[in-house]
Formats: structure tokens, sequence, C-alpha cells
């Protein structure tokens, strides 16, 4: 159940703003371009795929889907196929809690405590809070070793937020913003505390019976018409069915189910003025307070496209990857459903390609040059526009990567002219150079150009020092270490490479700096062990600003 959000901006949105034409491509050429982008992402017809859908306003411009529904009956996929939304459920939650406010029948800043008298610190946590992840709210989610087997288990509402609710807060309300899913499931309890019914019969009564729209809830039992089977990878190919999980759990934060089409018809209900007052449909795409950094409204991320605003969510849960998109001026809809929730598809890149392919503004191509390793060693450095936030520009294996603080590194693609695209995504940089021909600063540009953030070289690259571990050295970094928030595991694979996995992502490479000190190579990270004691008890992980002190299980 996340999502990625870029660029800041300011919304000034109306429902009732009639969309410019597009100047679409021929439907002939969209369908064409689809199938490139399918191809880009690798995405094969014996595997799990996607359903992806095209349209502005009620004009069906692009639907299609590749891969197979059930890969082991050699079932093919179609675009009526039904998949596990995610996080996107969570815009259908805040839009039934905004509906009940238009009622009279709740205010954004009533206390959570009005509804749920017993939840601890209730009285200073307001529905807005709940509503955009500015509560402070542990999210339950990422409770060590939550995602095994006790979200496994079926819970009712109250159940479900006696997981969390006594957990230490991560901070506290409306002084930062964390996204979490136990907000929305907070969300849902208040549904269930106005309604009288449980938060998905009020939604489906609130909303989708009104406009027909076939999004449903699937319960723990229920057999649902045209759903696909979700996968997983293990290991670099292998696949396997989805992990289980009990469809109570994601709760108003991640349960529905739909088709693109539902998603496509729920766009036009929202975005058209349909659901909500003008009012509310404004401070629902409006980021306000502490998620105003986050460019996170209620249920809603802020984004760009092109230059111009565009309103999105992504969600994933096992097995499924989500993403939907709305652009406002040409009342533009991208649908993306995939049957994975693998990480290497990019749903965000096939989205925003397709989009501007779409409003006739595409993406310039990538046309490669070759650089020599070398010569690539002049961009090489630490930029950074404020002292905090950085980009490390560094040569790995002959090629150019940018590492931002505390993320994994981006290959780049050279164009020439000291400009680079980045790999997997439609970011592009300009580097800088003074009268002497040094590298001085670097442009960033989001979305690949148009007005660009310039970041001012600030320090040479620091070198990172080999160390050799003993057999004996590695053994002692061996085990599993935890704090409140976070868990990660340290082994060694059968190669004899120190490796380090945290609970539901990928194991990651770590290389040694000393004895006690390692690096995670895949991302912008360090590990420092206790120098004391055969056995380390603890060990600090600094990654990007974060700085966490996990200890020995």
């Amino acid at each position: 159940m996340h999502i990625s959000l870029r660029s800041a901006l300011l919304l000034a949105l109306s429902p009732a703003l009639l969309a410019p034409v597009l100047a679409a491509p021929p439907a002939k050429e969209l369908a064409a371009y689809a199938e490139q982008l399918l191809d880009e992402q690798g995405i094969k017809k014996d595997g799990p795929g996607l359903t992806l859908l095209v349209a502005q306003g009620d004009q069906l411009l692009y639907q299609g889907a590749r891969g197979m529904a059930s890969v082991e009956l050699g079932v093919p996929l179609k675009p009526e196929h039904r998949m596990r939304l995610g996080s996107i459920t969570k815009q259908f939650a805040a839009a039934t809690l905004l509906k009940f406010i238009d009622e009279g029948k709740a205010k954004l800043d009533d206390p959570l405590s009005k509804y749920l008298p017993d939840y601890p610190n209730g009285g200073a946590i307001t529905l807005a809070q709940l509503l955009n992840h500015s509560s402070g709210v542990k999210s339950y989610t990422g409770i060590p070793g939550y995602m095994h087997n006790p979200i496994r288990q079926q819970l009712s509402t109250v159940e479900l937020v006696k997981v969390f609710k006594d957990q230490p807060v991560d901070f506290a309300p409306g002084a930062d913003f964390r996204y979490n899913n136990s907000g929305y499931v907070l969300v849902g309890a208040v549904i269930e505390a106005i309604s009288g019914k449980a938060w998905h019969e009020a939604l489906d009564a609130a909303l989708l019976k009104p406009q027909r729209i076939a999004v449903s809830y699937p319960g723990e039992q229920g057999l649902v018409p045209g759903m696909v089977q979700g996968y997983s990878k293990v290991g670099a190919d292998a696949l396997s069915v989805a992990g289980v999980l009990s469809m109570t759990q994601p709760h108003a934060a991640g349960a529905l189910v739909g088709d693109v089409q539902a998603l496509w018809r729920w766009n036009q209900a929202l975005h058209g003025g349909q659901l909500l007052k003008p009012e509310t449909y404004q401070r629902m795409v409006t980021p306000e307070g502490a998620a105003v950094k986050a460019r996170y409204a209620f249920g809603i991320g802020t984004d760009s496209l092109r230059g111009q605003p565009m309103l999105q969510h992504g969600g994933g849960i096992h097995g499924f990857s989500t993403l939907l998109v709305y652009q406002p001026e040409h009342k533009l809809t991208v649908a993306l459903l995939s049957n994975s929730d693998s990480a290497g598809i990019n749903l965000d890149l096939i989205a925003r390609k397709l989009g501007a392919k779409a409003m006739g503004k595409p993406y310039p191509a990538i046309q490669p040059v070759a650089v020599d390793a070398k010569a690539l060693q002049a961009y090489e450095g630490i930029y950074s526009p404020d002292g905090r936030d950085t980009r490390t520009l560094r040569v790995q294996g002959g090629v150019l990567t940018s590492t931002r603080s505390g993320s994994q590194p981006f290959k780049l693609i050279p164009l020439g002219k000291d400009r680079f695209a980045f790999s997997n995504t439609v970011a592009q940089l300009q580097l800088e150079r003074d009268a002497q021909g040094k590298v001085v600063a670097m442009q960033y540009f989001a979305d690949a150009d148009g007005q660009g953030e310039r970041w001012p070289r600030t320090a040479d690259l620091p070198q990172r020092a080999e160390y050799a571990l003993s057999p004996s050295e590695r053994q002692a970094l061996v085990g599993e270490y935890k704090s409140a928030r976070f868990a990660i595991k340290v082994f060694v694979d059968e190669q004899g490479q120190l490796r380090g996995q945290v609970p539901g992502q990928p194991v990651v490479t770590l290389k040694a700096s000393g004895p006690r000190e390692v690096y995670v190579v895949e991302v912008d990270a360090t590990l420092s062990f206790a120098s004391e004691g055969e056995q380390p008890r603890s060990v600090t992980l600094k990654q990007g600003p974060n700085v966490m002190e996990l200890q020995r299980s």
C-alpha cells in the first residue's frame, strides 16, 4: 500500500471546467505505443501482466491487457478482469467520509475521540489528520514481523484497531507527515460509527451503487467474478502465488477490488462533481498542513504531467500493484492494474508516458551516446541545493549513477553535451561547467524538461574504504536486529557474500569498510555495529538523514 509523489503544485481545480480537446494520437498509434512501453518493461505474455486504460472524459482512447490472469491454467488477461486495488481504496474511503461531512454528519476538525472514545490521545487527532497521514499514528503494516503470519488473521474493525492503538506514536498529531495504513483503518472505523454499517457497506451505499461503479469488497470468503490470481517473484525469475492475507486487514486502507473500467467511472464521478460539494472536493485535492511537503491531500497525491497538474494514487498489496491517474485540465484518466507485486514493473513510467502521448505532449525519445568511463569521472561528486538533501554521482561498473540521500542508485544514460537521462524514469539532468570546464552544478528535470532545479556541486566524491572481512569477523555480524519501527536480518549467502534483508523487501548486498562497518550497495545506507563483544549487541542504521539504533534479537 504504497504511493509515489513528485513535484510540488499549486492546485486550483474545478470539476465543472470543460476539458480542452486532446491532440491525441490515433487509436492504433496509441495502442502501438502502449505495446512498446510494455516491451520496454519486459512484461511477458506468458507471465503475470497488467490491464491498462486511457480515456478523456467519457471517451475511451485505449484499453488493453498483456500477460496471464492465471499462469497455471494459461488464461490470458483481459481488460475487464478484476484485481485488488490496494491503496487506491483510500480515495474511496476518503470520499465516503467527506460525503458524510457534506451531509452534516461530521466535520473535518472533529476529534477522533468523538467516534472512538477510548482511542489513546483521540481528542488531539482530527479526521483531517487521519485523511492526510499527519496523525502520527503507528502504521500496523510497519510493525516488525506483522506482514508475515499476523496479517493472515481474520479480524473485526475493533480487533484490528487494537493491533496498533497502543503502539508508540511516530509524532504528535499534526506535527509531521508519514504515510500510514492505520490512519485509514481509523477512517473506516469512523465511517462505521457514523453509519452504523460496516465501512464497505456504507461506502457501497453512499457512492458505488448510486453511481453504478463496479468496485466491491471481496470479504473473507467471497468469490469475485472475473478476479485474477496475484503473483510474487521468488528470486530473479521464479514465480509464486501471492502470499496469504485476510482481506479484513487491508480494510479501508486497501481492501477493494475492481477493474480499469470501474476506475475510469470512478474518476468521472469524483472529479466530475457527482459525489461531493465543490468546496469539499477542492479540499480533498489540496494538500494542507504538515502534508503540504509530501504533496498529499485526502486520499489523493498531487503531481504534474508535462507541466500540468495531475492527481494520482498507487497501491501495492499481496500479489498486485496499481496506479490511477487523473489530469484535470484534459479530464484524462490513466488506469493500470498489475497482478504482480514485484518491483520490476514501473507503473508510474508507463502511466506518465501514456498520458503524455494522449495529451499530444510525448516525452522526448532517449537516444544514448557512447561516453568513455574515464570521462564520466569528471561528473563524480556530491550535489546539494540546501546542504541536507544530496545527490551523489558515482561511476560504478563503467556507468554513471545518481543516488539521492537515503535512496537507491539510478543508472544514468548519456545523451551527449553533459546531459543524462535516468534509467526507467522520465527524469533528466544537465551538468553545468564553469569557464575552466569544471563541473560545478546540475540542473535536475523531474519531468524531462521544462523548469529545472539547480543542485550545486558541494563536495568531492567520498572514497569508500574496502575491507576484507575474515570469516570470523563476517560471522560475528550475522543476526537479526530490530527496533520498534524497523528490522533487518544480516546473513551470509551460499557464495559467502554478506547480505541483508528487511522483512518483505528484496535482499541487498553488504560491503565492509571496516570490521564493524558495512554499507548497502543498492541503497545509500550504512550499518555500524557496536564494537564491544564478540557478537555486537546493536547496530546503528544511517540512511540519508535518518539514524536508527537496532538491537540484536
